[in-house]
């Protein structure tokens, strides 16, 4: 039945449904949005039923293929399984925060944020438990596909004989590179041999490997962005090279900076740069173009470019400086970090000493894993799965954009454009690790942005809001503005 020969206004009493103007060609995507939001929000809870595909169907008026496809989408998404006659049941478990009031900060962080250049302030801050987690880079763990991944599983143990569970290729299974490979030029724009792609363990080791390459081709200096990941940073200096900053400014990296600080290698986050989230503009790209033509190196962490909601693609810059850059993308953001699966894909000049270095690390990657990532990519599972990671985000991000615009009216908000994070800016003179530490205090756990920072510098806040639901997101940036007022009354 299209939804057209139904009278105005026809809708389901389930979550309030109304078709209202959803084009025709949108309704699948429209209906599997709005309950994975009630999921995910806790208005369907674990256990509970969806109503039958005919019902629901004759209800919006709309084909019963709109709603089953929906029903589907869930099922690989891992919200729901389908138990014959026992109906489309709720299986996921959103997160949600407990009863109300501050969970006491236990005593091993009460100095976490006394020392910023510790070498294990991140591990120790991670390590924290919080009620509210609003760390940047943690993403929504509850929407990992587990049923499109248990069928990719079964698929490809099933079409795999013995001889494919050996050591396999250092650098990486032969299917997923080339997955990758088409994943990049879909969605980056770049465009690569899958026999020019190292698979990693997630963008750490990719760094890990080109900095211990460097250093043994007599590098000792490396750029980073001003401010920048306070992890990177820590990272390099672990591997013996010196982190120099480089400013960053509303069009991203400073190439006249970067030009006379003297290095010859550059790590940068271009697509939304991390913390600040600005996208690298075109005059800096070009100015970039050129330093590389010059010799330089830059080395491109590609870390969450495809989540973006209010702007247009960018590619990355690999696509357009080619070989001048050491390319870095992972699926810690798409699908968990504890994949610990990711992708380099290296000058030339650099490449057999990587690979060299990769299996001595580890002999490469576990096959299996490999093996079922590259099913995802070439079925079109990863990237619906995309699609739903964008509209849960952007619920999201709104709901913490309009927290901050009720609660701090003044401050101002970067990086909402793209990413999982935003950074807030905070009135001059105030201390943002006193913030935090309030935070904390209060139940929150968030970055102060001086932790990323080498050089001093305006005082804001780093705040992640893809790991929570919009009613939990909301409460949160309440109780960081009580902590923020709470440190202005005592300055």
């Amino acid at each position: 039945m299209d939804g057209s020969k139904r009278r105005d206004g026809s809708g389901s009493d389930f979550l309030v449904l109304r078709l209202g103007e959803v084009p025709q060609g949108e309704r699948t995507a429209w209906l599997t949005g709005r309950i994975r939001e009630s999921i995910g929000d806790g208005v369907l809870g674990t256990g509970d039923r969806l109503p039958a595909s005919r019902t629901l169907a004759a209800e919006l008026g709309v084909s019963r293929g709109v709603v089953t496809e929906a029903y589907q989408r869930l099922v690989d998404e891992g919200h729901v399984v389908g138990r014959g006659r026992g109906g489309t049941v709720v299986v996921s478990r959103p997160v949600s925060a407990p009863a109300s009031g501050p969970v006491p900060t236990p005593d091993s962080a009460a100095g976490i944020f006394d020392d910023l250049g510790a070498d294990d302030v991140v591990d120790r801050l991670r390590a924290v438990p919080a009620r509210i987690d609003l760390s940047p880079g943690v993403p929504d763990l509850t929407a990992f596909p587990r049923a499109a991944w248990l069928r990719a599983e079964r698929e490809v143990l099933g079409a795999r004989s013995a001889s494919d569970l050996g050591y396999g290729d250092p650098r990486g299974a032969p299917a997923l590179r080339r997955a990758v490979s088409r994943w990049v030029a879909r969605n980056r724009g770049i465009s690569v041999d899958p026999d020019d792609i190292l698979v990693v363990a997630g963008a750490a080791q990719a760094f890990f490997l080109l900095a211990h390459v460097l250093r043994e081709g007599g590098t000792t200096r490396v750029g980073m962005e001003e401010p920048g990941s306070f992890g990177a940073r820590q990272q390099l200096r672990r591997l013996g090279l010196d982190p120099v900053p480089v400013p960053v400014d509303a069009d991203g990296l400073r190439v006249d900076d970067l030009r006379t600080s003297g290095v010859r290698a550059v790590m940068t986050t271009p697509a939304h740069q991390f913390p600040t989230g600005v996208v690298l503009g075109g005059a800096r790209r070009r100015e970039l173009t050129a330093w590389v033509e010059e010799g330089g190196l830059v080395l491109e962490d590609d870390y969450d470019a495809e989540h973006r909601y209010d702007r247009a693609p960018v590619p990355a810059l690999r696509a357009t400086l080619g070989d001048g850059v050491a390319y870095v993308g992972s699926v810690s953001k798409l699908l968990a970090p504890a994949l610990r699966t990711g992708w380099l894909v290296a000058p030339r000049s650099l490449r057999s000493s990587l690979v060299r270095l990769k299996r001595d690390v580890d002999l490469g990657n576990p096959v299996l894993a490999q093996l079922v990532l590259a099913h995802l990519m070439e079925s079109g599972a990863l990237e619906r799965q995309l699609r739903a990671l964008r509209t849960r985000h952007r619920n999201r991000r709104d709901a913490m954009v309009a927290a901050l615009g009720e609660r701090l009216p003044d401050a101002t908000v970067r990086g909402a454009a793209a990413g999982l994070h935003l950074v807030v800016t905070l009135p001059d003179g105030i201390d943002d690790t006193l913030v935090a530490r309030a935070a904390l205090e209060r139940g929150v756990k968030l970055h102060p942005l001086s932790l990323h920072r080498q050089l001093p510098g305006a005082p804001g806040l780093v705040m992640g809001y893809a790991a929570h639901p919009p009613g939990v997101v909301t409460e949160g940036i309440g109780l960081v503005a009580d902590s923020i007022e709470g440190v202005l009354d005592k300055t």
